[in-house]
């Protein structure tokens, strides 16, 4: 199992600068990937400071060499897929191949889109996220690609440079779980089964032991349909919060996700865990690793 720290990029978090500071932290202590949140305002009584995930992204892969990056998770539906594939590819090169694309329809609707005048509607942005996901992968082969949906078009054009990473950049799918604000059941994960690895959560980004099992049985079963061997790559993301103060509970509850198929842990760090020094100090603590 591989260990990253997770941030909702808000109020003591909400400086780029700051981030920069606690991902060269965690790369020291031993943490394997920091992932920050997408977000534009969550609530829109909200007066948080929010820092902005490509801007903090990139000056993190500037001060760091090991640790895996990334959106966690890019709400596509409101990005312009041609533009993400400029920024992906750069980010890509600029880390040296360690970009990670969480991806996802984005939440809440109507805070995050209807606020601002984008689209609610779930089923219209998961067409939009399956379309520009198409447009992504089709631009960074480096190669002439053009697309013709019911929401985006792209005539024939080539981009360069391609991202480092070999076949492509990894694609992780977000599944909001176990809220009103969610698709069918299936949904989700049969596309994160068409991808390279599964990503879910609920809203306060953690996930019931017992959900997450249920969940990667499923994915499990919808990529053997889909004639994926068994044994090829793909990463399944739990997420939650571990005290670093008593280590065998630390380490009993990684291991129970790990049981239910999970390979990568996602340790959510956030102003919860009482300010910046305590932020710190999670951080430096390390990773729940056996």
């Amino acid at each position: 199992m591989q260990f990253a720290v997770n941030t909702p990029n808000f109020g003591s978090l909400g400086d780029p600068r700051v981030l920069v500071e606690l991902a060269r932290r965690a790369e020291d202590a031993g943490w394997d990937g920091f992932f920050v949140w997408d977000h534009l305002l969550v609530d829109p009584t909200w007066t948080l400071e929010i820092a902005d995930p490509w801007i903090a992204l990139a000056a993190m892969a500037q001060a760091t060499s090991r640790i895996r990056l990334g959106p966690m998770v890019a709400a596509l539906p409101r990005r312009r897929p041609t533009k993400l594939a400029r920024e992906t590819a750069s980010l890509d090169r600029l880390s040296g191949g360690r970009l990670v694309l969480g991806v996802g329809l984005g939440w809440p609707s109507e805070a995050e889109f209807g606020w601002f005048g984008d689209e609610v509607d779930l089923r219209r942005r998961a067409a939009m996220l399956d379309e520009s996901l198409a447009i992504l992968t089709g631009l960074w082969r480096g190669e002439p690609f053009s697309f013709s949906g019911e929401h985006y078009r792209v005539g024939e054009a080539t981009f360069l440079p391609r991202p480092l990473q070999e076949p492509r950049i990894p694609v992780w799918v977000a599944a909001l779980r176990g809220t009103p604000d969610a698709p069918g059941p299936d949904a989700p994960l049969r596309r994160a089964a068409r991808w390279d690895g599964f990503a879910p959560a609920n809203e306060d980004g953690y996930l019931a032991l017992e959900t997450f099992a249920r969940d990667v049985v499923r994915v499990r079963e919808l990529r053997a349909e889909a004639g994926s061997a068994p044994d090829a790559p793909y990463e399944m993301v739990a997420s939650g919060a571990t005290p670093a103060a008593d280590r065998a509970a630390a380490l009993e509850t990684v291991a129970a996700f790990a049981a239910a198929g999970a390979t990568w842990w996602q340790e959510i760090v956030s102003d919860w865990l009482g300010g910046l020094d305590a932020i710190r100090a999670r951080i430096e603590a390390g990773p729940p690793r056996a």
